[in-house]
């Protein structure tokens, strides 16, 4: 299959994506530069994390409106995987293509370290390596990863299976310890863990490469 990872300005992870697809996996990758309304040859897109168009108004609230978007908009509406990892999965939520919002971490501080994930639901393309309740160390990279959703959005991400991921050691302060939401349709994922950075045992760690490994097997 072949992946598009998506640059904006100010993209960081772009490179590290691109390499774990392409050169861990073995599968066709190509960068989109975030002009381009053509995602026709794309099989699964990537946002990487970053600080699109320098965070300088809201954390993805201006890589938004960049063209890519509506191409990203229709790929998911055909049902086609999408994976937001730290700021594309602000972007995300900026876009409307997943529900709530992300807040400044309680601490006011930026984080980066590795931390203890908790696989919630596998009810989803994204988890299909996984079992529930497993045990993930993935790091995050992270000054606004407070996930916030009113108290009848979570009912329903909850009741609709919904959270893939739940922190074990709470970094940010996000509600319900949320770290990875899916949209009800399950082909747009966005976590703020960054699983590149956990995908091959020279970083430390392998648990990211599953979440990978996952998408390939559904499509």
């Amino acid at each position: 299959m072949r992946f598009g990872v998506v640059v904006f300005p100010g993209s960081n992870c772009d490179h590290d994506c691109l390499h774990v697809v392409k050169d861990v996996l073995g599968q066709p990758a190509e960068f989109v530069w975030h002009k381009d309304p053509d995602l026709s040859k794309i099989d699964c897109v990537v946002l990487p994390g970053g600080f699109s168009y320098g965070d300088y108004l809201r954390t993805g609230a201006i890589a938004r409106f960049s063209p890519v978007m509506d191409a990203v908009k229709k790929h998911a509406e055909k049902g086609r995987p999408v994976i937001g990892i730290c700021n594309g999965f602000q972007i995300l939520l900026e876009a409307g293509l997943l529900p709530g919002a992300m807040l400044r971490n309680e601490s006011l501080k930026f984080v980066c370290k590795f931390v203890t994930l908790k696989v919630d639901s596998t009810h989803s393309p994204f988890m299909k390596h996984l079992k529930k309740d497993q045990r993930l160390s993935i790091p995050v990279a992270h000054g606004e990863g407070n996930y916030y959703a009113d108290d009848a959005t979570l009912k329903k991400l909850n009741e609709n299976d919904q959270v893939l991921l739940r922190y074990v050691d709470n970094p940010n302060g996000s509600r319900e310890d949320i770290a990875g939401i899916t949209n009800e349709a399950r082909n747009v994922f966005g976590l703020m863990p960054h699983p590149e950075r956990a995908s091959e045992k020279e970083l430390g760690s392998t648990d990211g490469l599953a979440i990978f490994q996952s998408i390939l097997e559904a499509v």
